[in-house]
């Protein structure tokens, strides 16, 4: 059973789903929790992926327990109808966390992708820290996206055996979007008028939705995207989360803007698009930080930590928190110096060669193998 919730759980773990369905050795299993709905859907579409049960958990302004009880229940349920082999999460959300509870609950092996991300600071990312934390001390394999990550799980004493480096999915996925983009150029045509209203300009994309960003954090990084935009050569393209206390900052601040196109949340062929237009991407998304260096796109991180510290070490992204002078500065500096720009746009991406869906799937089938 492969469970997700998130569009980036969703961008992360199809590869997987495909590479278990070209496997006959594997009948998987899709479990979908819908936590983010409308922006799941639109990668389950580009996919083709139809999802075997859909729990469609979300509600308006739930608490975390709302969340994670609701969750719980849920995945339980569709386990004990399933009776999977193996439970299969991603990464550090809610339901990546609550699939690995209910399936430790039932003595299910769990498969844990991206394994071994680490901030060293329990609210920062927020609750994100302590989810994937908690899914470390019960899953059976570890997939780490990088050495760092798989150093960070045997520090924790889990067992080297059970680590294995992969690389990230997020490389694999642009990869097979982009074979189908070239089959049908219309499925990344979305942002058609924006480029021809911004003809000339230089292009900064934005993300956010962190929750500990939420309040002053997003007002920091609203007020740090006014003025950059206000430069004659620049125009920012700002994909705005559908949480409200995202929009209702934003549109305050920035609606109407003249070099500021505050649009909905794309689909993940015409994001793919928006990474080749940008010239510098401003997020404190962690997907961002892995899928912008394999374009050669530097990264500014409006976070305090990453844990994903390999990006910051090779030079493809860093870090410059929510105060506004400060991104504005580091902005400017890309902008403005060659020298600096080149040296992050050409630093090696450290996340992987577009092959860890294989790999993780050979890795499967050894287990398998070895219990046989």
């Amino acid at each position: 059973m492969v469970i997700f919730g998130t569009r980036p759980e969703a961008i992360k773990l199809f590869p997987v789903v495909k590479a278990l369905e070209d496997d006959p050795r594997f009948t998987p299993v899709v479990c979908v929790s819908a936590q983010h709905r409308e922006m799941l859907d639109q990668v389950l579409d580009i996919a083709g992926i139809a999802p075997d049960h859909d729990l469609d958990i979300m509600r308006p302004n739930q608490s975390l327990d709302e969340l994670t009880a609701r969750l719980l229940v849920g995945l339980g349920t569709v386990m004990n109808e399933v009776s999977p082999a193996r439970v299969i999460v991603q990464g550090d959300t809610a339901t990546a966390m609550c699939g690995a509870l209910a399936a430790y609950y039932r003595k299910i092996p769990v498969d844990h992708v991206e394994a071994g991300l680490r901030s060293g600071n329990i609210h920062h990312p927020f609750p994100e820290e302590i989810n994937r934390k908690i899914i470390g001390t019960m899953a059976n394999l570890h997939f780490a996206p990088t050495e760092t990550a798989a150093a960070a799980l045997k520090a924790e004493n889990v067992d080297p055996a059970r680590v294995h480096v992969t690389g990230n999915t997020v490389i694999d996925a642009p990869h097979w979007v982009t074979g189908r983009i070239a089959e049908q150029p219309s499925l990344a045509s979305g942002l058609a008028d924006i480029e021809e209203r911004f003809a000339g300009k230089r292009i900064i994309g934005v993300t956010s939705h962190r929750r500990e960003n939420f309040g002053e954090g997003m007002e920091g990084i609203a007020e740090a995207i006014r003025r950059i935009a206000a430069r004659d050569d620049v125009a920012v393209i700002f994909p705005v989360h559908l949480n409200p206390n995202v929009r209702e900052v934003m549109n305050e601040r920035l609606a109407g803007a003249d070099n500021i196109a505050l649009i909905e949340p794309l689909d993940y062929p015409n994001f793919a698009r928006l990474l080749s237009l940008a010239e510098i991407m401003l997020t404190d998304s962690g997907g961002v930080q892995e899928e912008a260096p394999a374009l050669g796109k530097p990264v500014l991180v409006m976070r305090e930590t990453t844990e994903r510290p390999e990006g910051v070490t090779a030079g493809t992204a860093k870090l410059v928190g929510t105060n506004a002078e400060i991104i504005v500065t580091e902005i400017s500096t890309l902008l403005d110096d060659k020298a600096s720009y080149e040296a992050m746009a050409r630093a090696h991406n450290p996340f992987g060669d577009g092959e860890a869906a294989r790999r993780i799937v050979e890795l499967l089938g050894h287990e398998f193998r070895s219990q046989a």
